[in-house]
């Protein structure tokens, strides 16, 4: 059931980007730590990677402004004309999985112990990031919009 407009909240808030993290790293975990996920990205080339990340940006989108049809994106604060709810959400999308991959050393397990090292070491990291992310903005999205 959804709020009447005049009910819902038309500014974003920081608490609508605690909702995301939230969201964000309980999706994100499972999938930064797999190591099907950095053996898939390693075959990935970069137009695959950038893809990747339009798919998430596009996600994003859909299910902020187009799922939730009592959100408009051009009644919301602005940032350069991007709405700073997708910001946020693209952030915490793609940071959320990054932060992890890091403390969870992953790139390490996954990567450097493989003997993969230098540009290689970061673009595929990178293009893990980008997977991990289409799983990442799905949570934070659904946690942004639900409550």
């Amino acid at each position: 059931m959804k709020r009447p407009t005049r009910l819902r909240r038309a500014q974003f808030r920081f608490a609508d980007s605690a909702q995301q993290v939230v969201g964000g790293f309980l999706l994100a975990g499972p999938f930064v730590v797999t190591e099907e996920v950095w053996v898939l990205a390693s075959g990935m080339n970069a137009i695959q990677a950038v893809l990747t990340a339009g798919v998430v940006a596009a996600i994003g989108y859909a299910t902020l402004y187009r799922a939730d049809t009592g959100r408009d994106p051009d009644t919301e604060q602005e940032i350069a004309g991007v709405p700073v709810r997708f910001l946020s959400l693209m952030t915490v999308a793609f940071g959320s999985v990054f932060v992890l991959a890091v403390l969870f050393d992953a790139p390490d397990t996954f990567l450097i112990q493989d003997g993969v090292t230098g540009v290689e070491l970061w673009q595929t990291t990178a293009t893990a990031v980008s997977v991990g992310a289409v799983f990442s903005v799905v949570g934070a999205a659904t946690a942004d919009s639900v409550f």
